[in-house]
């Protein structure tokens, strides 16, 4: 059965694997770094600068607003923005892990903090898409009617689009 929120049940579905790389390189990371150690460490960055942060930044223009409105409450989203606080604070710990890998062989600590990165930001981003496809859009696919759907659909896209723009310019 086909719901009004699909499209976003269906970007989760496209995203998952890419949510499951984070935990592959969390398992990759040992004190030497193979080339597609590195390559998979990456993968992940790409992921979370250019898909998904960009992704929660339009849930927080038009996802958010709207599922406030239907439950009738401002603080209804808190924890979920929160999360995405989160997610950005762990890309940018990846990001500076990263940027001190120069070659082969990496310290001890630099690999427990890699991995326990690359498992948090897993975690985080699973239980993330789970919260909104179990509360979230059960409660939409209720109270929202499909051109309502549609509008914040395409609010989405627009302010996705508006977050991988500023990333080029950056």
């Amino acid at each position: 059965m086909t719901t009004i929120t699909q499209p976003l049940r269906d970007e989760h579905k496209e995203l998952m694997p890419h949510v499951k790389t984070l935990q592959l390189a969390g398992e990759a990371i040992q004190e030497t770094l193979t080339p597609s150690d590195r390559a998979l460490i990456d993968e992940a960055l790409t992921f979370l600068t250019h898909h998904l942060i960009p992704h929660a930044q339009a849930e927080e223009k038009a996802l958010y607003p709207v599922v406030r409105k239907v439950m009738g409450a401002e603080e209804a989203t808190a924890t979920m923005s929160r999360d995405h606080v989160e997610i950005g604070k762990l890309t940018q710990e990846l990001e500076l892990l990263r940027s001190k890998i120069a070659g082969a062989n990496i310290t001890v600590k630099q690999a427990n903090a890699l991995r326990n990165v690359l498992f948090g930001l897993h975690t985080i981003v699973k239980l993330h898409f789970a919260k909104e496809e179990e509360v979230y859009l059960p409660l939409l696919d209720s109270r929202l009617t499909a051109e309502e759907a549609q509008a914040m659909f395409s609010a989405m896209e627009t302010a996705a689009q508006a977050a991988k723009a500023r990333l080029k310019v950056d």
